[in-house]
């Protein structure tokens, strides 16, 4: 759950290699339309980081996008994936962050202008945004791959994975347009563009399931190009998974209807 949520990929140092990656001081900036977000520190420290928050507190932030002083978080921490995870998934994840390294040292905060500075704004966003339902209805995923293994990429790429924050356009209020799920949509950082990763005529309809779940293992496409950008980070997150996962993953993108 680690690897698939991306946690290293906004919370560890920029350029951080190996067991740098866990050393979660936060620090990165993410410069978006409505300011700059910058990512805490969520390792175990108790005083800076997350050390003293209870489980209850981490899942709360996770599905909820609620701190544990009740403030509402900030939607550039995908928790409107997250908020698709099993609460199990959750728990061990929770376990598992706790087991790492504490680094001392609070990241600098957010740089938000009026009125994206007001948090109590978010609590009307949530309300309008925040669900737990799957995206794409079973029933509307096509092919012949067996529904379980449909349903285990749906779930990392809806959930853990939040694939869709990228890969999705965006309403003038941050919200992603579910009716052009995974569609492409402009990049968050600089001028360039998320590809859009359905099999549409757009997408990657050349690609088969072997070719994405390859991608993911191992950055090379099917034209022996290789990963760059921002998808980097997540390919070299995605090779960490077991393969039956990125199999899955492959699944359900290609299951996924086209816009």
């Amino acid at each position: 759950m680690f690897w698939a949520g991306g946690c290293a990929s906004c919370h560890a140092p920029a350029g951080a290699k190996g067991e740098e990656k866990l050393g979660l001081s936060g620090g990165q900036r993410l410069e978006t339309p409505f300011g700059i977000f910058v990512a805490p520190n969520i390792s175990s420290d108790p005083q800076d980081g997350i050390g003293a928050w209870t489980l209850a507190d981490f899942a709360n932030a996770m599905l909820k996008g609620t701190s544990p002083n009740g403030e509402n978080l900030y939607p550039a921490f995908p928790y409107t994936s997250y908020a698709r995870m099993k609460v199990q998934d959750v728990s061990d994840l929770f376990a598992f962050m706790q087991s790492l390294p504490p680094v001392s040292g609070k990241a600098a905060g957010h740089e938000l202008g009026f009125p994206f500075n007001i948090r109590r704004g978010v609590g009307l966003w949530k309300r309008l945004y925040l669900s737990s339902a799957p995206v794409i209805p079973e029933d509307q995923l096509h092919g012949d791959t067996d529904l379980s293994i449909l349903n285990r990429g749906r779930y990392l790429v809806e959930g853990p994975g939040h694939c869709g924050e990228c890969h999705t356009p965006r309403n003038m209020i941050g919200a992603v347009k579910k009716n052009l799920w995974l569609a492409g949509a402009p990049a968050a950082v600089g001028d360039g563009k998320v590809p859009d990763i359905t099999s549409g005529k757009n997408g990657i309809p050349g690609w088969s399931a072997s070719d994405i779940a390859y991608y993911l293992e191992t950055g090379f496409t099917p034209d022996y190009d290789s990963v760059g950008g921002e998808m980097v980070s997540v390919q070299e997150n995605m090779a960490k998974l077991p393969a039956s996962d990125r199999e899955a993953i492959a699944a359900y993108l290609k299951a996924v209807p086209s816009h």
